[in-house]
């Protein structure tokens, strides 16, 4: 009951009309083209929902709501192996979100092997884009922060920094999350001077 509950609240909600049409099974008698314009139909809506799950379990994780997030994020990741297939470029942001909420609420084995299985696609995926490599990066960086292993956070956060300043500039948006983090893991470690420093330059 609570599993349903919390289910409910994350997403279900959302996305409970659009789950019939994609679990109602195609008539067999139709055409071909029929067939193919229903199957098309389908993944469409697949794929909407892949979008209105992944974006409410970012929401929940920036309201600090991780146990929330989790239902939202299973949701993205089912539809989108049920899209792209089990090994997908498509699958690592929703096991970057369900790694950074399982890390919220504690359960670190389980968010160690969702970004296991993200850095498994990512290395195995030679086309892999810079921005997703930044995520993977930052993911692991709040990981080993959330562990305690600050040295191993800082470089993977200099990595995140380095990526996306070769990419998008020094300067950009996309720069920006990764001194933001670093300097969380200064201060953690209370060298105030560099973390200032850090919260600047953001």
């Amino acid at each position: 009951v609570d599993h349903q509950k919390a289910d409910w609240v994350s997403i279900h909600e959302q996305i409970c009309q659009l789950l019939i049409p994609i679990r109602t099974p195609l008539p067999f008698v139709l055409s071909e083209k029929e067939r193919k314009h229903g199957r098309e139909q389908l993944v469409k809506r697949q794929k909407y929902i892949i979008e209105l799950a992944y974006s409410t379990a970012q929401k929940f994780i920036l309201g600090r709501k991780h146990k929330e997030a989790i239902p939202a994020a299973l949701h993205a990741l089912r539809f989108s192996t049920d899209v792209y297939g089990s090994n997908s470029v498509h699958l690592v942001p929703a096991y970057l979100l369900l790694a950074e909420a399982s890390t919220g609420v504690g359960h670190l084995l389980q968010a160690s092997k969702y970004l296991s299985q993200a850095q498994w696609i990512v290395l195995k995926t030679p086309d892999c884009s810079v921005a997703l490599q930044c995520k993977l990066h930052r993911g692991l960086g709040l990981f080993c922060a959330a562990k305690g292993n600050f040295e191993e956070a800082l470089y993977h956060l200099a990595y995140d920094i380095y990526l996306a300043s070769s990419t998008f500039g020094l300067k950009s948006l996309e720069t920006c999350g990764g001194y933001f983090h670093m300097a969380n893991v200064f201060f953690l470690q209370k060298k105030m001077d560099i973390a200032n420093s850090l919260y600047a330059e953001v």
